[in-house]
């Protein structure tokens, strides 16, 4: 897995499209202070190929989780919004532009680091 840098986070939204439209397909609780996310998103970098990607949050310090059984419902037309401020970073289902209002989205998680890994569709 590959670590996504704060100065990274616009290239990587902008090349999976802010992961609009995309299919949360699973959400693991490790333990209490990481997570695993799996998604299918369409990549800008494979002519807009289907891929899958997997977010690992670590040192995990505040969540909002949606029931896996409800993942597939869950509405991705804004996309998520992945910011960086104090160290820590906001991932969340939405379009939001600050820490304080992503905590509003359905799903959210505030960790220290963020990792991500390919694959196949």
């Amino acid at each position: 897995m590959k670590p996504l840098n704060p100065s990274e986070i616009a290239k990587f939204l902008e090349r999976f499209d802010d992961f609009k439209e995309c299919e949360i397909r699973s959400l693991e609780i490790i333990s209490p202070t990481e997570m695993k996310m799996t998604l299918a998103v369409q990549d800008k970098a494979r002519a807009y190929d289907w891929i899958t990607i997997n977010l690992l949050f670590s040192d995990v310090n505040d969540a909002q989780l949606v029931d896996e059984n409800k993942l597939p419902y869950i509405d991705m037309s804004e996309g998520v919004s992945i910011l960086h401020s104090e160290g820590l970073f906001a991932f969340a289902v939405g379009s939001y532009k600050s820490f304080s209002s992503s905590k509003d989205s359905s799903l959210f998680i505030i960790c220290k680091n963020i990792k991500y890994s390919e694959g196949a569709f």
